[in-house]
């Protein structure tokens, strides 16, 4: 691949008008963010400023000042929240329930109420993470208690040392947001679907409310899956109701990957949007005792998780979640994307944190439903990313600004060593919503996070960091196996134009199995986004390495792809695959020519470390490769069907891929992925465990996939 330097994610593309198959389109709009700025992340380059589209579902919708449908509840304007009163919490730590063997926890799902706006304001009633915690620091007298809260406590796990969590439902009523029972959901009682006219919510529908399932997802961790949280092994309050894929609610997590921030959430079929958003989310850090950058890197007190998320409320204190629908009269309640009005960190809205003069290590965590934030500090100062989603990056990257999609982690640096007492920063936003061609956020609500004061103590300076953190493989397909794999990103919309269902190829989650892959392989995935938003895209399982993107002709690509399988969404048959890539005679009588309209772009630096999470731009291929085995499985010891993990990866229910944009997710924006079971012999493959594949060779970074447009 020839890569040049290059703002990512900078195209927005109006859906074209396709009329038939004569192909008479009138092309859209795109937008140019410009050359990449020094010093800024490359995937944000163009976080401000972008074109959008008129079409309704580009805008972030006023929902949030819609009635409430609860006599005497009224939305809270957020202009009237007091921001930076409220003082951030770093919450305690899990502790294990026993010393001998295998490390075991219990966590509990529980209602309770928590003062998530500031002093003065009411309490919110939430839905948290519970159990035995620590709430001092390493090194000092432990102070454990059982505690519940939102984000939840977190985990500490060590790598390479395997640890059990007993996950109880203490859930109980009904649930507190609307549930729709017209999309794909968990549906305990087992009801039909209703017809319209629907009820309001609320009261919504009763058997659908209650009682309220649940199943957790370490995000990130390479799991068996029986132990992943697989979205139908939900259960209910003491497991009176289980999924047709419950198997246990005592899961395994081996802890068998790099050092990292990972973090753990509700996963339920058709209701993570809202589980996530009712408060069931928390951070698990995990660490490696022969780390040598660690001893490095601020510890204690000054290494902070931060999770962040989007939220709206009303004026009694609850949560003011969506309760209409885009398209009411077929889905009544979902809405494509929730995005609050406030902001809140580690459960406090509009958080404030004293910090000493000196460096901090900040492990963010977008933990919002759909909104996605472009970081930066108001005084302009830079900062130190050291890390993403599954490892430490390769080299330190220095930022003034940083994207971080939903689900997405970021490890950054914050030095305040050389500031004066009394300077205060607010960590800003300037991501537009939907992203990124949708609104510009508020800059007096959600242009801002939280507030950095420093405070008056002596100037400690950070250590240096070596140039180089982590070496990271490059991937090498494996010949052989049909590579690359073809994925289209769709959207099924109303005849008003608005979104009934997001869809993968064109498929519905509940649609025939086709990603089969063996263990022991490399696969090439190239992500064709059809749709006007960038979707963030998680792979359970592994972590794997983004390639590069690269701009397509969306219209024309789209009525090729709509030939093969027709326009008609979702498809009632298997998908018909087409690779941007590929000259095609399309319109007939035209030249043979590719889909492809500018050059490949690699990864920005904040992208090139080993991801779980990575965002699709609309308008444009992107590229990722997938190896299915560890990450520190060494090349030469991989042997395609041969099983690499410390568990059988192919056992259990499998595992799913899907948008992390919530709202998508719950609404069919989700494939099933099942591993092949590795073979019985190795005879058939000619070749031992430990050899080298034959025929297998490296890309180097200086070929090109296509020529460059």
């Amino acid at each position: 691949m020839k890569f040049r330097i290059v703002d990512s994610l900078k195209r927005v593309l109006k859906a074209g008008t396709i009329v038939g198959l004569c192909f008479l389109i009138t092309k859209a709009a795109t937008g140019s963010a410009g050359p990449a700025v020094p010093g800024r992340s490359v995937a944000a380059a163009h976080a401000a400023g972008m074109p959008h589209s008129d079409r309704r579902h580009m805008h972030m919708r006023n929902w949030a000042l819609e009635p409430t449908g609860i006599p005497g509840v009224s939305p809270l304007d957020p202009i009237t929240i007091p921001k930076f009163v409220n003082e951030l919490s770093k919450p305690p730590v899990f502790v294990v329930d026993n010393n001998r063997g295998t490390a075991h926890y219990t966590v509990t799902y529980k209602k309770i109420t928590q003062q998530l706006l500031p002093p003065g304001f009411p309490s919110t009633k939430v839905f948290a993470y519970g159990g035995q915690a620590n709430f001092a620091e390493s090194g000092h007298a432990p102070d454990i208690h059982t505690t519940f809260s939102t984000p939840g406590p977190t985990f500490e796990a060590v790598r390479g040392q395997h640890i059990r969590v007993h996950f109880v439902n203490q859930l109980d009523g009904s649930h507190i947001f609307p549930v729709d029972p017209t999309i794909m959901f968990a549906n305990p009682n087992n009801q039909p679907a209703p017809a319209p006219p629907f009820t309001p919510f609320p009261p919504g529908y009763a058997f659908a409310q209650d009682p309220i399932p649940v199943v957790t997802h370490l995000h990130g961790g390479v799991t068996p899956s029986d132990s992943d949280g697989f979205v139908t092994a939900w259960f209910t309050k003491s497991e009176l109701k289980k999924g047709s894929d419950f198997t246990s609610s005592t899961f395994e997590y081996f802890n068998a990957q790099l050092a990292t921030t990972l973090w753990y959430h509700d996963h339920t079929l058709g209701m993570t949007r809202l589980t996530v958003a009712a408060g069931l989310a928390g951070a698990y850090l995990l660490r490696d005792r022969n780390d040598p950058i660690a001893p490095l890197l601020p510890a204690g007190r000054f290494e902070i998780p931060l999770l962040i998320q989007d939220r709206a409320f009303n004026d009694d204190g609850s949560i003011h979640f969506t309760q209409v629908g885009d398209n009411p009269d077929i889905h009544p309640y979902w809405d494509p994307e929730y995005f609050g009005d406030t902001i809140m960190v580690n459960g406090k809205v509009w958080p404030r944190l004293r910090v000493d003069r000196r460096q901090y290590r900040f492990r963010i965590i977008n933990a919002s439903n759909a909104r996605f934030y472009n970081l930066k500090l108001s005084n302009g100062m830079s900062f130190t990313q050291i890390g993403g989603d599954g490892s430490y990056l390769p080299a330190p990257a220095t930022l003034t600004e940083a994207l971080i999609a939903p689900a997405e982690r970021l490890d950054i640096l914050i030095d305040f060593s050389n500031l004066r007492a009394g300077t205060k920063i607010i960590l800003q936003n300037t991501a537009n919503q939907p992203f990124p061609g949708g609104d510009p956020n508020d800059p007096d609500t959600t242009g801002q996070v939280m507030r950095f004061d420093v405070q008056d103590t002596s100037a400690v300076h950070p250590h240096a960091l070596p140039a180089r953190l982590i070496d990271i493989p490059t991937l090498v397909e494996t010949e052989g196996i049909g590579n690359p794999k073809l994925f289209t990103l769709n959207e099924h919309e109303s005849d008003a134009g608005e979104p009934l269902e997001v869809l993968i190829d064109g498929q519905r989650f509940h649609s025939p199995i086709t990603e089969q892959p063996r263990v022991g392989t490399t696969e090439a995935w190239y992500f064709q986004n059809l749709t006007e938003d960038a979707h963030p895209v998680h792979i359970h399982l592994v972590e794997f390495q983004l390639e590069d993107r690269q701009d397509i002709d969306v219209d024309r690509f789209k009525a090729y792809w709509e030939s093969l399988n027709g326009a008609t969404l979702p498809l009632n048959h298997a998908t018909m695959r087409a690779n941007v890539e590929d000259a095609v005679v399309f319109p007939p009588g035209t030249p043979a020519r590719d889909f492809l309209t500018g050059a490949p772009e690699p990864p920005s630096p904040a992208e090139s470390g080993w991801k779980d999470t990575f965002v699709a731009p609309p308008g444009q291929v992107t590229r990722v490769r997938i190896r299915f085995a560890p990450q520190y499985t060494k090349e030469a010891d991989l042997v395609p069907g041969f099983n690499p993990f410390p568990f059988d990866s192919t056992a259990g229910p499998g595992y799913v891929w899907h948008c992390h944009i919530l709202d998508h997710e719950d609404n069919d924006m989700m494939r099933p992925m099942k591993m092949t079971p590795p073979e019985s012999t190795t005879a058939r493959l000619g070749r031992q465990p430990g050899t080298r594949a034959q025929g297998a060779t490296s890309v180097p970074s200086g070929t090109t996939r296509q020529k460059e447009k």
